[in-house]
């Protein structure tokens, strides 16, 4: 059976991560054009204001403070969206943290929290959101990244977790829509570098404040590349010239991806000091913004 997408504007969309970067960027986007949204992210302050200001444009959303590692609270944030719109059309899972840092550095605690929200809130929302999806069909959307295949130095954690993102979608898509042969397309999206709050919420073990390699894509180029999948499917969606180029280069000349990979890694730092080390790991930011800044 194939999958079964409605119009945006007949939708009802729940988003994780919706407080800053990719997230924030798709819930507006979304909102704009006619989608019900459940919010979800740690930061209620920022939560609050985004619905509002949905609100204040027409749109309707609401939203449920919960960290993704926590399975029970994105059970229950499904079953809300349930109580108050009846069904679910498309999940994103987008919440993510990181870390920069070599991966002999990084604590095992830093690294088991990076992998509790970036694979298992992965995870968590994926098996919360089935149950619904299967009932009359829509999308599951897991947010990867290039480095779902490719790498990047100094973000080892990171880009471990979004190859296990990679395996999990795609097991879960063979076992969803070959075996079961449910409505639902679960799609991966991969995106090169994106100009949102990224560097500056991350967790940071280096001794200048971090950046992304340029060139950077803005949030609402991967919003649109989502909010298509969420109306037609697609099984991985790359997102950018460079993602297209890296995984390219991962896949056909591993050895020069290696060299290549290698020299982006002295391209990730700022000339200033660290300003936020400690990053938005274990506690969230209220700061609201799709895009970077180095003040953030």
């Amino acid at each position: 059976m194939s999958a079964s997408h409605k119009p945006l504007d007949q939708q009802v969309i729940v988003i994780t991560g919706a407080s800053s970067g990719i997230g924030l960027a798709s819930a507006r986007l979304a909102a704009d054009r006619g989608a019900k949204l459940m919010l979800i992210a740690r930061s209620p302050k920022t939560l609050n204001n985004l619905t509002a200001e949905i609100a204040a444009a027409g749109g309707e959303a609401i939203h449920f403070v919960a960290d993704v590692a926590d399975g029970e609270k994105v059970q229950a944030a499904a079953r809300e969206t349930i109580n108050r719109f009846g069904r679910i059309d498309t999940w994103v899972n987008n919440a993510g943290v990181s870390i920069y840092g070599r991966l002999d550095e990084v604590s095992e605690a830093d690294a088991r929290r990076l992998f509790d929200t970036n694979f298992w809130g992965v995870v968590n929302g994926s098996i919360a959101a089935l149950p619904y999806l299967k009932r009359q069909g829509g999308a599951l959307i897991n947010v990867g990244s290039e480095v779902s295949e490719a790498v990047v130095p100094l973000l080892g954690i990171y880009s471990a977790s979004k190859h296990a993102v990679k395996g999990f979608t795609d097991a879960l898509r063979v076992e969803i829509e070959e075996l079961d042969g449910a409505p639902v397309s679960i799609t991966l999206i991969q995106p090169s570098a994106v100009n949102t709050p990224f560097p500056q919420h991350a967790r940071n073990y280096m001794d200048k404040e971090p950046k992304l390699p340029p060139p950077l894509i803005e949030p609402e180029e991967v919003a649109e590349a989502i909010l298509k999948a969420a109306t037609t499917g697609g099984r991985d969606v790359t997102v950018g010239a460079m993602a297209v180029i890296d995984i390219a280069v991962s896949r056909l000349m591993p050895s020069l991806g290696d060299k290549l990979s290698a020299r982006r890694g002295t391209n990730q730092q700022e000339n200033m000091p660290p300003l936020h080390p400690q990053g938005t790991l274990f506690e969230p930011s209220e700061a609201g913004y799709a895009r970077g800044h180095v003040s953030a």
